[in-house]
């Protein structure tokens, strides 16, 4: 099953620049390794090498965030990974 997901500015180098691309998967980590199969260095900016969500990365389907990479995914769900913002200076 073919899903929406959209890539955030800092990611879209390793998608060709695409914003938003078709990927498969019945899980979010079935979901990275197709991602990672058709745009290769993709997972590993999204998942650590203890197979975690990386920190500054935060993943949500239908707007719900979730940090399970086990979650269950349908058809119609759309996938948005977002990049914290860090570091800058406290003006205090």
């Amino acid at each position: 099953m073919t899903m929406k997901v959209f890539i955030p500015s800092p990611l879209q180098s390793y998608t060709r620049q695409k914003s938003e691309v078709a990927a498969e998967g019945t899980t979010l980590e079935g979901l990275l390794a197709d991602l990672d199969r058709r745009y290769p260095g993709f997972r590993f900016r999204i998942v650590n090498e203890q197979g975690a969500l990386r920190e500054h990365i935060k993943l949500f389907i239908n707007e719900a965030q979730t940090h399970d990479l086990t979650h269950p995914l349908q058809r119609s769900d759309e996938i948005h990974i977002l990049c914290a913002l860090s570091g800058g200076s406290d003006a205090s």
